[in-house]
């Protein structure tokens, strides 16, 4: 049984596990992007980002230890000279997997690696679409609320002297109703109107 093993063995030996992560490290280094199986991707996202970490730190120990998991100078040069300097800032996080449906042929989760920094697709939506950090601003929502209440204050004092206005003719009007009945209801000649309800 596999209690408490998390590593994902991919149906490989140790040494071929090892080398086939080391390539597809170096793929990514030097390509930036590849598609591969989930599977895969998933376990290499834990073997090179810790490479990408070291690489920070320029200096001949961390060459060493580098090349000592990737095995190919050319994807070290890269990894120190071009990405290093693009992931300064970033504290972690540096590829980004994305599904992209099932392989025909034994329906495997396919998907895309990428390293974060080298997609300026998303990363110019990323500025375009930058907004507020908070969902609520503290001060200009109480000086919203401040000038909301202003603004209806001053909006029932205008409306005030029309409102009472009208209340007044409208009981003046109710008044001689009652205080004079209709000639129409005295006079039975007189067509009647109709109510409509």
């Amino acid at each position: 049984m596999r209690h408490g093993k998390k590593t994902n063995h991919l149906g490989r030996t140790s040494s071929h596990r090892n080398a086939m992560l080391a390539n597809m490290a170096a793929s990514l280094i030097k390509v930036k992007r590849i598609n591969t199986t989930l599977a895969k991707a998933k376990e290499l996202r834990k073997y090179i980002e810790p490479l990408l970490t070291r690489s920070k730190e320029d200096s001949t120990h961390s060459r060493r230890i580098v090349f000592a998991y990737l095995k190919d100078k050319e994807a070290v040069t890269e990894l120190f000279r071009d990405v290093a300097v693009k992931i300064a800032q970033r504290p972690g996080g540096y590829t980004r997997i994305l599904k992209t449906g099932n392989r025909l042929g034994d329906n495997a989760e396919m998907c895309m690696m990428e390293l974060v920094d080298y997609n300026e697709v998303m990363l110019a939506e990323k500025q375009t679409t930058k907004t507020k950090t908070t969902r609520r601003s503290r001060t200009s929502a109480s000086k919203k609320s401040a000038n909301t209440t202003e603004t209806v204050a001053t909006e029932d004092t205008k409306k005030t002297p029309k409102v009472k206005k009208e209340v007044v003719e409208t009981v003046e009007e109710v008044k001689d109703e009652v205080a004079t009945p209709d000639v129409a209801e005295n006079n039975e000649d007189a067509p009647k109107e109709e109510t409509k309800e």
